[in-house]
């Protein structure tokens, strides 16, 4: 992009950012406009003895899943440069404003790069494949729990999908350990996990930390949103209902600006299994997506409009 001007390379990526921003709140604004709510239940959550104590609660989760998520980020970026909580909190913001766009929250890979510089990209992408891929493993080892628990309770998955599902994960690890040294134009699985090694133990052992953590205060928030509305299930049954409908919806391809109506879908037909009103499924799944989501994204907006341009083209060519 040398050939252009400075001033015109300012405005286009004004015009960039004013359609990211735009873009993101007009996913927001379609998607809040196809719900319906049932506000009789949320008035009378809400109008119940310690109904503001469950709200006090639900936000203090809140703050902590984006939170823990921003101190996971600054771990690992520390070890490209010195890294802020502020500089984290801007870079994690934005970064799920730019994903909304893409499949799986892909977008926040490049979200993430845009703050470092060029030759630097690799390394960035690589710390977020261990930042998010650590929640990933969690999500699949208590959701595969929640999953079978369910199941020994209700039995809607058939004899033969235990053995299969454990054929598939037999399957991938003996297709890791065989092609891990494949190389595919100077990439292999072997490369990637020598430059794994490289991060400090300590950083990893904290992002794993970190990760349980939050995963922890995920499933939380859901346990507390479902006292709210009076859902009176064993916590331990509830625990393994959200830990099974969390991996079987993120299991699917989504958009993360659709992604509370895949959970929501998921989690009436399993919450269904213990009689649990369908409008309280949907109202949850819903609250969740804005607590998570779309206020993170409104404040990440303002971080993506006020990304310097001088020091965008500078450090990334």
């Amino acid at each position: 992009m040398k050939f252009i001007s400075p001033k015109i390379k300012q405005f286009l990526l004004l015009i960039t950012k004013l359609l990211v921003v735009g873009l993101a709140f007009y996913f927001i604004k379609s998607q809040l406009s196809e719900k319906e709510f049932n506000w009789d239940i949320i008035s009378q959550s809400i109008a119940q003895k310690k109904g503001y104590w469950y709200l006090f609660f639900l936000l203090v989760l809140t703050f902590l899943n984006r939170f823990i998520e921003i101190l996971k980020w600054q771990n690992l970026a520390q070890t490209v440069r010195s890294t802020s909580v502020w500089e984290s909190t801007q870079q994690v913001l934005s970064a799920i404003t730019l994903g909304i766009f893409t499949p799986n929250g892909i977008g926040e890979y490049v979200g993430k790069a845009l703050f470092y510089k060029k030759d630097e990209t690799g390394k960035i992408i690589l710390l977020n494949m261990i930042c998010n891929g650590i929640q990933v493993l969690y999500a699949v080892s208590f959701g595969l729990a929640g999953v079978f628990y369910i199941n020994s309770l209700h039995g809607f998955l058939p004899a033969y999908t235990s053995v299969i599902l454990f054929g598939v994960i037999l399957l991938l690890f003996v297709l890791f350990f065989a092609l891990r040294k494949v190389t595919i134009k100077t990439y292999s699985l072997e490369l990637l996990l020598q430059n794994i090694k490289k991060i400090p133990q300590k950083k990893h052992l904290k992002n794993i930390a970190l990760a349980l953590l939050r995963y922890l205060v995920l499933l939380h928030q859901y346990v507390l949103l479902y006292h709210f509305f009076g859902v009176e299930i064993s916590y331990f049954t509830l625990i393994a209902v959200v830990a099974a409908v969390y991996l079987l919806a993120s299991s699917l391809p989504n958009f993360q600006a659709l992604d509370f109506a895949l959970k929501g879908s998921v989690a009436i037909y399993l919450f269904g299994f213990f009689g649990v009103d369908e409008w309280v499924v949907t109202i949850v799944a819903t609250l969740i997506w804005i607590l998570n989501l779309v206020i993170p994204i409104s404040i990440g907006s303002i971080f993506v409009l006020l990304i310097q341009p001088k020091k965008l083209f500078q450090e990334n060519g």
